[in-house]
């Protein structure tokens, strides 16, 4: 297996094609400006999961964007602070204090680089296509979900704010597309409300937003073992959370913009983009699928630059211009991500005659995926649950389509032999059935075992055909094994002999 490659970050030919387009530079720019204000609330309720204040939220979104647009692997998908993230790391701000929190952010970042360094990326290869429409599906459900809070006990006007920003979204694009339906919408609620002076929630009412610029934070931990066990699982889990969450948007934008990505670079910049944000004192991400829709999908953006402006807009609103930003009503940034989930959500794998087509489990693997993620509002739970159920029953179908068919064939010397012949994939699924095949108190003296039409893949296997050669041997009858490819071949003879029969 070769080694990952790296690609060191450079100014890509679509950045300079976006720098040098006036109408390509500024769907960037108002892509960035309109995935800027809709991670302002988001980073801010991510902080309060996390336990922390505002502000770590908030700048960890600038860093996290403003870095991975440089390192990352994946043009135009945004990281930033994430729920996944902020679910997972909790306990340890609440148990031991933002020090420890800020340490564990740090060696989840370098976790992530030294999996990068193993080809972690390569693992994604195994990720079957249901698992993945399964988390597109529980994404789009979970953004929604998200915006329930928000339209609960809420002033009535609430409701038509939120139906005439779906109406903007839906119909401008119809009209024009130069500049991005979800700013109008931000622009045109927030100035009605102003205007009418409308008492509805906005984004102040969700935290308070920093009026200075991050600076360098060097967590007071000791350098001990016992720190070491304190913070290090909940490293890991972050690592492999913001991993999976991020490879698997990668992928996603690679289906939506027909493009292909650098998955290992992608893996490596987000432990890298992770690591500078804890030197920030920001509480680590991820990709947000939601801002990446918004970016890519709702937007139209496709480089780098769209992201960094992101990050950049984000500080420049929250820093400079904190208490116009704190105006926008949550009416319109929920109008957004209604949107962004119904655009997210694969309509067409629950439509009837997909149902119909689809083998009962494909899409019981779907189902699965989307009913895990939900439930425990973990992507990782539901991703390796959905895998883990694609496994099962693959091999479980596949058990199913190997035959052991059974031949008495006269010799030339006048004996009988028993011809057995096995078709199908031979591995632990299929081979311990294999045992109870075969007629051992009937046949003749000579057996024979063809392997022509089928292939040994597991020690499994091996000990099975092990346990069928000696109990003929027992009973005074002869075993022979045939057809046998050179794969086959060569692991039954360094196995066979060797493993334990019981």
């Amino acid at each position: 297996m070769s080694a990952p490659t790296f690609t060191p970050p450079t100014l890509e030919p679509t950045v300079r094609n976006a720098l040098r387009s006036p109408k390509m530079l500024r769907t960037e720019v108002l892509a960035g400006l309109v995935v800027a204000l809709a991670l302002i609330p988001e980073a801010i309720s991510f902080s309060i999961i996390a336990g922390v204040d505002p502000r770590v939220g908030l700048f960890a979104s600038f860093t996290m964007a403003v870095s991975i647009a440089f390192l990352g692997g994946r043009p135009a998908m945004i990281s930033a602070a994430t729920g996944a993230i902020a679910l997972v790391i909790a306990p340890v701000a609440k148990n031991y204090g933002m020090d420890y929190f800020i340490a564990t952010v740090l060696l989840g970042g370098l976790m992530q680089i030294v999996l990068a360094l193993l080809g972690v990326a390569r693992l994604m290869r195994f990720i079957p296509r249901q698992v993945m429409v399964g988390f597109v599906n529980a994404l789009a459900i979970l953004i929604f979900l998200a915006q329930v809070p928000h339209m609960v006990d809420v002033p009535w006007l609430v409701y038509p704010m939120i139906a005439v920003g779906i109406a903007i979204i839906v119909a401008l694009p119809r009209v024009t597309k130069v500049i991005p339906a979800p700013l109008v919408a931000i622009v045109a609620l927030t100035a009605f409300t102003l205007l009418a002076a409308l008492d509805v929630p906005n984004v102040g009412g969700e935290g308070e937003l920093p009026d200075s610029l991050p600076s360098l934070f060097f967590p007071d931990v000791p350098f001990t073992l016992h720190t070491l066990k304190i913070i290090a699982p909940y490293a890991l889990a972050m690592a492999l959370v913001g991993l999976l969450e991020s490879l698997l948007t990668a992928k996603l934008v690679d289906d939506i913009t027909d493009t292909h990505s650098d998955k290992t670079r992608e893996a490596w910049g987000q432990g890298a983009a992770n690591v500078i944000t804890g030197f920030f004192g920001g509480m680590g991400g991820c990709a947000m699928i939601g801002q990446t829709m918004i970016n890519v999908k709702a937007s139209g953006a496709r480089t780098r630059l769209s992201t960094f402006l992101a990050g950049v807009f984000l500080l420049v609103l929250v820093v400079g211009f904190g208490d116009v930003v704190a105006l926008i009503p949550m009416a319109a940034l929920v109008a957004v991500m209604i949107m962004v989930s119904v655009g997210t959500f694969d309509w067409h794998s629950i439509q009837p005659a997909t149902l119909r087509r689809m083998p009962k489990s494909e899409t019981t693997v779907m189902v699965v995926t989307v009913v895990v993620t939900v439930l425990t509002h973990n992507l990782a739970a539901g991703v390796g649950v959905g895998v883990l159920v694609a496994m099962t029953l693959f091999a479980r179908r596949v058990a199913h389509l190997t035959e052991t068919n059974r031949e008495l064939v006269a010799n030339r010397d006048g004996t009988t032999s028993a011809v057995y012949r096995v078709t199908g994939e031979l591995f632990f699924a299929s081979s311990n059935d294999l045992y109870t095949q075969f007629e051992y108190a009937d046949d003749p003296d000579h057996v024979v075992i063809d392997l022509s039409a089928s292939h040994i893949w597991d020690a499994s296997t091996v000990a099975a055909l092990d346990a069928i050669t000696t109990k003929y041997h027992r009973k005074g009858k002869t075993v022979e094994i045939i057809g046998l490819n050179a794969s086959s071949a060569e692991r039954h003879e360094r196995l066979t002999g060797s493993l334990p029969i019981h």
